[in-house]
């Protein structure tokens, strides 16, 4: 990590079939060994599934599934006189998104169906009801966040 100054932020392009700059964005989360069309077919298919099962505009299942997801607080690790604390913090805007599809990404992939269409479609119509494996994630970061906020006077 570079002390001289902070990394620019990179400009993305919206995804060429909604327009959708956070599409954008899970796509490359979910894209590996920098096959951009195979991570296209896949968000572009479970799309479409989730067009045919919920009868809704995929994109807004997207985007509250990610909203569903994203983390207020999390904790962070402080060494405070040889003892190692747990301190509440607040996460900024980016970091939510960027964790929420972080979550959204490995829930996906860890769960059983046989193809990842199948799987992200799963996960982001669980995830928009307010269930699923990221969700549960995110609740366990704000519980943890809650158990430790006796140490949140530590925080810098």
């Amino acid at each position: 990590m570079s002390r001289r100054h902070r990394a620019e932020k990179r400009e993305i392009n919206p995804d060429p079939k909604f327009g959708d700059l956070i599409v954008t964005k899970f796509m490359n989360s979910l894209m590996t060994h920098g096959k951009k069309s195979v991570a296209e077919g896949i968000v572009y298919g479970a799309f479409d599934i989730i067009q045919d099962r919920a009868k809704q505009d995929p994109v807004a299942v997207f985007h509250q599934a990610l909203e569903n997801v994203r983390p207020s607080v999390e904790v962070r690790s402080r060494r405070v006189g040889g003892a190692t604390y747990q301190v509440p913090v607040e996460v900024r805007t980016e970091r939510q998104q960027a964790l929420a599809i972080r979550w959204l990404i490995a829930a996906a992939r860890a769960r059983g169906e046989n193809t990842m269409v199948d799987r992200l479609s799963g996960e982001l119509m669980d995830a928009n009801n307010g269930r699923g494996q990221a969700v549960k994630k995110r609740e366990d970061i704000h519980r943890m966040a809650d158990a430790n906020r006796a140490f949140s006077h530590y925080r810098w």
